[in-house]
């Protein structure tokens, strides 16, 4: 009786033992929608709320493997959210042929990828901290290696160039899909207010601040001005110029008065292009023209920007 009970208490130690990577770190929900996707949930101080991140992990992969993988951020437009990468693209099957994790965090309504400014006070929401710190540090846990890439739509992509630029070593390669490369260009900082204010009753001075006299925070986060920090990054940049139907816009798709936004967008991209030609930074530039500001034409993007983006992080094919 007395081996029975030093066997039991033998097996308990070692069950308690266990390290907290054999299951979801403390205050983390964990939610597996199918076998690679992992759905995470759990209060960020930086923000002030609960966040959402989902996962897409590769064949093989274990929270308790001894290497790491690459990883891909994947970040939402303005007014979407954390599944909209999911929802409106097969990205599920492209990165289950690489050897990679994708990271799609949520990025809050118009959070805009940065710590908000809140008329010089600071406090939350602190997105850019919780992107580039928090989060970074919180995917450890899932093996999450140091060799990343970051991709963005619209807003999104606005925020994969200025985390790249501010943010250096951090990344690898950065794309950015219809995104805000130069707020501060004539008109831009109105029209990207303006955007931010419309439907959700948003106080949108507090993001940078108010243009003119905060210049100096809308300057320390705009891709154009950090342009120089994005020297040794491998650079993808794409939109429209005119926001009129283009050769992938839906045959029954109803053309809006809002993509008309992609003229404004392509005027701060032809900028932003040409400001790293002037700075002898290689990027790969697709101004294409007619095309909405949405997802069909973001998804041949997608798969232009996808193979040299896996080249820098060294992610490897794999058979899906």
């Amino acid at each position: 009786m007395k081996r029975l009970l030093a066997a039991l208490a033998l097996l308990f130690s070692l069950v308690t033992a266990l390290p907290a990577a054999a299951g979801a770190p403390a205050g983390v929900t964990e939610t597996w929608r199918d076998a690679r996707t992992l759905d995470l949930s759990w209060y960020s101080a930086n923000v002030g709320d609960r966040v959402d991140v989902r996962l897409l992990l590769p064949k093989g992969w274990s929270r308790t493997a001894s290497r790491t993988w690459p990883v891909v951020f994947a970040l939402q437009g303005g007014r979407d959210d954390y599944t909209s990468w999911t929802r409106e693209t097969d990205i599920e099957g492209l990165a289950a042929r690489w050897d990679v994790i994708v990271v799609m965090p949520t990025g809050g309504i118009n959070g805009s990828y940065t710590d908000w400014w809140n008329d010089g006070k600071g406090g939350t929401p602190r997105w850019e901290s919780f992107h580039t710190g928090e989060l970074v540090e919180m995917l450890k846990g899932y093996r999450a290696g140091d060799r990343r890439a970051v991709m963005g739509v619209s807003s999104g992509g606005q925020g994969a160039m200025a985390y790249a630029a501010r943010h250096p070593g951090m990344f690898r390669y950065a794309a950015s899909f219809s995104g805000s490369t130069h707020l501060t260009m004539d008109g831009m900082q109105a029209f990207l207010l303006t955007v931010n204010l419309l439907g959700f009753g948003l106080d949108a001075f507090r993001i940078f601040g108010v243009p003119g006299r905060d210049d100096a925070n809308w300057r320390a986060h705009d891709p154009y001005h950090l342009a120089p920090q994005l020297r040794g990054v491998g650079l993808y940049v794409s939109s429209g110029t005119t926001g009129l139907n283009g050769p992938y816009t839906p045959k029954d798709g109803q053309w809006r008065l809002t993509q008309l936004s992609e003229v404004l967008v392509g005027q701060m991209n032809r900028s932003f292009v040409a400001r790293l030609g002037q700075l002898g930074i290689p990027v790969t530039a697709h101004i294409y023209g007619d095309g909405w500001h949405a997802w069909p034409e973001w998804i041949p993007e997608l798969g232009r920007a996808w193979p040299p983006m896996m080249e820098a992080i060294g992610a490897r094919g794999t058979p899906a």
